[in-house]
């Protein structure tokens, strides 16, 4: 069953939930210097009647699961009793404990996947957005990703199309605003792409995330990296902009990159003060959002221009600690210990220092070398 949901062990509301319907297999371009999920593998689009059995299957599922809860005397709406229930059954399938998410969370989003999903024929990806609607009624956002080559093909009357449709949100990974990086890591993209299929989406009236990831430049580019991507953002006018911080890991093109000189990662600090940069440098109304563990700054979110000031603080803050305590966060942060500045002066710091003490850690550059080992967890 291709249409699946967070996948795992049945899990309580907001840990999970979102119906993720494939359109596609895998990525058209997995040839990015950074990427490792779809490297090696083979593309293919799946028709519109695959899709929508799938949906159907998924339907059936949930109703079972209401009837159900329904039995346990919990009116239809799953929850504890009905938890318990499932987690006891050992025949469950992945998908059924999927479901079970789904509804646990409210029933509420859905997701349009893989790589690319909106690849294929506009109507065909209309189709399975409307029967989807049909099928799940209490879905409230539908949400995609795409590339932005495939958007600026696409153009404002594609989207128009689509949202009509059902769908609410769309993802890009811009990742960079620079033509250097981009050519740099093989994204497949210019920026000149990524402003016109941000623009694609947005005079659409759908509701747009770009993605943009701090360090990806490496030394060479910081500058430029964090210019251009602010330029870029401004250009676009996204509702939203998300970081996700490099993490360089061994089966990424780009970790031999690394290896071999031809890109010097970035240290903690100068991400931080990319990030600053960028930050400075995004004009456009926009929420900015820090949310996702390999941001070292949780704190850095907010609405732009409006809390420029705040989230510059809370980076400056951060930059005018003592070189031992930023490295004393950076460690409890990527142990987990900590989410923002003032968690350092609270009941796990001991705990850090204990971290700190079986690391052998006694610099920055120390700090840096565990660092990276640590984040490879992350993703």
């Amino acid at each position: 069953m291709t249409v699946s949901f967070e996948q795992g062990p049945i899990r309580p509301p907001s840990e999970a939930g979102s119906l993720l319907i494939r359109l596609t297999r895998n990525c058209p371009w997995n040839r990015c210097a950074f990427c490792h999920t779809y490297r090696g593998e083979t593309y293919s689009r799946r028709r519109a009647p695959e899709v929508k059995a799938d949906i159907d299957r998924a339907a059936e599922a949930a109703r079972s699961l209401q009837d159900l809860s329904r039995r346990l005397g919990e009116g239809g709406e799953p929850g504890p009793a009905t938890v318990s229930a499932l987690q006891r059954n050992p025949a469950l399938t992945p998908a059924e404990v999927s479901v079970a998410n789904f509804l646990l969370n409210g029933g509420r989003t859905a997701f349009l996947q893989d790589a690319d999903p909106l690849a294929g024929p506009v109507e065909e990806s209309a189709e399975v957005l409307r029967h989807l609607r049909k099928r799940f009624p209490s879905v409230r956002r539908v949400t995609t990703y795409c590339r932005s080559r495939t958007a600026a093909r696409l153009g404002p009357e594609a989207f128009r199309t689509l949202k009509e449709a059902g769908l609410d949100r769309v993802h890009i990974g811009m990742e960079s605003g620079s033509d250097a990086v981009l050519a740099f890591i093989r994204k497949g993209v210019t920026a000149e792409q990524h402003v016109a299929g941000g623009r694609a989406v947005k005079e659409a009236g759908l509701e747009l995330s770009e993605y943009v990831m701090p360090g990806l430049g490496g030394v060479r580019w910081t500058e430029e990296h964090a210019r251009e991507s602010a330029a870029a953002v401004n250009r676009i006018g996204p509702d939203f902009v998300r970081l996700r911080t490099l993490a360089v890991i061994p089966t990424a093109d780009l970790e031999r990159e690394v290896r071999e000189g031809r890109l010097e990662p970035l240290g903690e600090d100068d991400t931080v003060r990319e990030i600053r940069a960028l930050v400075e440098g995004i004009e456009t109304e926009t929420r900015l959002e820090s949310d996702h563990i390999l941001n070292l700054l949780e704190e850095v979110q907010g609405d732009l221009p409006a809390d420029k000031d705040r989230i510059l603080g809370v980076i400056d803050a951060y930059l005018a600690l003592p070189e031992e305590e930023r490295v004393h966060f950076r460690i409890g942060r990527r142990s987990c210990a900590y989410r923002t500045l003032q968690d350092r002066n609270g009941p796990l710091r001991p705990r850090v220092d204990k971290i700190l003490e079986a690391l052998d850690i006694r610099s920055a550059k120390d700090a840096d070398e565990a660092i990276r080992e640590m984040v490879k967890r992350f993703v």
